[in-house]
């Protein structure tokens, strides 16, 4: 259908460093000293628990509030990248991190969904020619719009959907 495509060069987004600041870089909060740790962060599915406590705190405290306000799009990154990352290790495919422009001039397959939300960093596997958007569902969940109850969800949806 889009066979007039010109194919360009896809862009690699170095998304991985990010995921990492979800340990490396805490706040002096006590509990996310506690919790958001390197031993609990450790790229399972199962860590993922950490991340939707951390999220319901964001949503649901006043100072989680004022952070969400003050660094939405800093907070996207980082939650967005850790959960891309888990779900990447899980599928083993060849999912890497591009810049949303270059899978948008490159793939057909970049659904609908996405090309009218932000130009966030996608997972994409040239191999299959299939996009995931973990930034995306972040955002959308971070503003009361996803389809999913917590991240635990979408990540367990998209390792069972492409593996």
């Amino acid at each position: 259908m889009f066979s007039f495509l010109k194919k360009t060069k896809l862009v690699k987004d170095p998304l991985k460093g990010i995921a990492k600041l979800m340990y490396d870089d805490v706040s002096d909060d006590a509990w996310d000293q506690e919790n958001l740790t390197k031993r609990n962060l450790d790229f399972t599915i199962e860590s993922i628990r950490y991340i939707d406590l951390y999220v319901n705190r964001l949503l649901t405290t006043e100072q989680g509030q004022a952070l969400l306000n003050e660094h939405f799009d800093h907070l996207v990154s980082r939650i967005g990248a850790y959960i891309g990352e888990v779900i990447k290790s899980k599928i083993q495919e060849d999912f890497c991190w591009y810049e949303f422009h270059s899978v948008y001039q490159h793939s057909s397959n970049l659904a609908e969904e996405y090309r009218h939300t932000s130009p966030y960093t996608l997972l994409y596997s040239k191999k299959r020619d299939v996009v995931l958007s973990p930034l995306s569902e972040v955002a959308q969940f971070l503003q009361g719009k996803s389809d999913y109850p917590d991240f635990l969800a979408f990540v367990e949806h998209m390792v069972k959907q492409h593996s």
